[in-house]
């Protein structure tokens, strides 16, 4: 039985955290809550990226589908992350070669590309009001990283075409930046940033409009596999028997699906924003208002909010709970980068729940023949959860290509299973933090 503990430990029920996106998110339609017994083609668990996208796609394509979200649209990470859409998988390019050979890597890379590709045609298509901006820039927080980035910038020209990425020097990265903190870097002008719950809401709204019925506070207790139907039951006794399932759970998952589950662990970042800055303060801290993520393993990352606050995010914790007071935990992070922000009032902190895998790419399966899933981000999901939507969906209805390629990466599970990855992860994080440091 799944007790939704990660659902409940943090968060009241049913109610956006205190965040700045909460705070100034666009106003939309409420959605129902579900009640009673119903049927659907496809039931998707989980209001977030993958989920929404994945109601999206399918009711594009005719299909009768149920979306069952625990609290509200764009509760759990997709509302409360960085709003970085990166380019690439989460790892590097030639890491990518030595898992799964040169040609499985450049179809990684091909999708990826097109995760970014999705959100700014969705963007677009459903003129959703999300803060579009271009532009993240990759900052070396030690001298010594600045020639490996330099030279995978030109592997990625060279040798995938991408010209859209360049060099930063030292000097030019301390104009680009109101900081001595970094030595140089990468800036990539075909990534860029968006106000993450927008985006979430506008998707969810999208989906409606085509024929999804979405449904809020509607917690997922099981589901079960009886004769070729899927009976989903929830918190409330009611049940949804479909033909098929997605898990777009995420970081959320906790024991709903232990196959996933012990390949997939929830950590948990944090932001802060601070009150609104002065234009030339702003552009003094990011001068072309791109998105920052430094080298640190740890990382910083961080941009410019469409009111000029600075949105920070730093610091990771793996346990149930958040600090006591996130603004106390996040604001030395941005404070080693930005001193000169000390003075500046801290108006909000929140935190939220990702999943990392061992290897950092996201595990994507057919868990049986009618069980489809798609987690563990690991912190690159903005783009991708939305592009998992879609593939999940052509998967669903039978167009498997690049669901094979991101399924036949190997996940490897947690060591020690669900019981021992926590001590784990953070024995190996203490190892990460002192190297940050070195």
């Amino acid at each position: 039985m799944f007790t939704p503990n990660l659902l409940t430990a943090n968060d009241k029920a049913g109610t956006y955290p205190a965040s700045y996106y909460a705070a100034t998110a666009n106003k939309t339609a409420p959605f129902e809550t579900f009640e009673g017994d119903q049927s659907c083609d496809i039931v998707v668990i989980g209001g977030g990226f993958t989920g929404l996208s994945s109601a999206l796609h399918l009711a594009e394509r005719g299909f009768d589908v149920i979306l069952l979200e625990a609290h509200r649209v764009g509760w759990g990470a997709s509302g409360r992350n960085g709003g970085q859409v990166g380019s690439g998988q989460r790892r590097e390019q030639d890491d990518l070669k030595k898992m799964v050979g040169r040609d499985d890597a450049k179809k990684l890379w091909d999708i990826a590309e097109q995760s970014k590709d999705i959100v700014k045609s969705l963007i677009t298509k459903h003129d959703i009001k999300c803060d579009w901006k271009p532009g993240i820039l990759h900052a070396d927080h030690r001298a010594r990283f600045v020639s490996d980035t330099h030279a995978y910038t030109e592997k990625l020209q060279s040798e995938y075409g991408y010209n859209q990425i360049r060099n930063v020097d030292r000097a030019e990265m301390r104009e680009m930046l109101g900081t001595e903190f970094y030595h140089g870097g990468s800036l990539d002008m075909g990534a860029g940033h968006i106000h993450p719950l927008n985006f979430a809401l506008g998707i969810a709204n999208a989906a409606r409009v085509a024929g999804a019925r979405i449904f809020e506070n509607a917690v997922v207790t099981s589901y079960e596999n009886h004769s070729g139907k899927v009976m989903v039951k929830t918190s409330n006794g009611a049940v949804v028997s479909a033909n098929k399932v997605i898990l777009g759970c995420n970081g959320y998952l906790d024991a709903l699906e232990d196959r996933v589950a012990k390949r997939v662990m929830p950590i948990n970042n944090f932001i802060i924003a601070t009150e609104p800055l002065s234009d030339d303060l702003a552009r003094d801290l990011i001068r072309d208002d791109v998105a920052v993520a430094d080298s640190k393993f740890v990382i910083n990352y961080y941009r410019l909010s469409a009111d000029n606050r600075m949105l920070f995010g730093g610091g990771e914790t793996y346990g149930y709970r958040f600090p006591s007071d996130i603004k106390s935990f996040v604001s030395p992070h941005m404070l080693e980068v930005y001193p000169q922000l000390k003075d500046v009032k801290i108006d909000y902190g929140w935190g939220g729940t990702l999943a990392i895998t061992m290897n950092r790419m996201p595990f994507f399966r057919k868990i049986e023949d009618n069980v489809f899933t798609a987690t563990g981000y690991s912190g690159h999901g903005v783009a991708m959860a939305t592009l998992a939507g879609q593939i999940m969906a052509d998967a669903v209805a039978g167009t498997m290509e690049r669901f094979d390629v991101m399924s036949n990466l190997k996940i490897p599970a947690f060591p020690g299973g669900k019981t021992l990855r926590y001590p784990m992860l953070v024995a190996a994080m203490l190892w990460y933090s002192i190297r940050d440091r070195l």
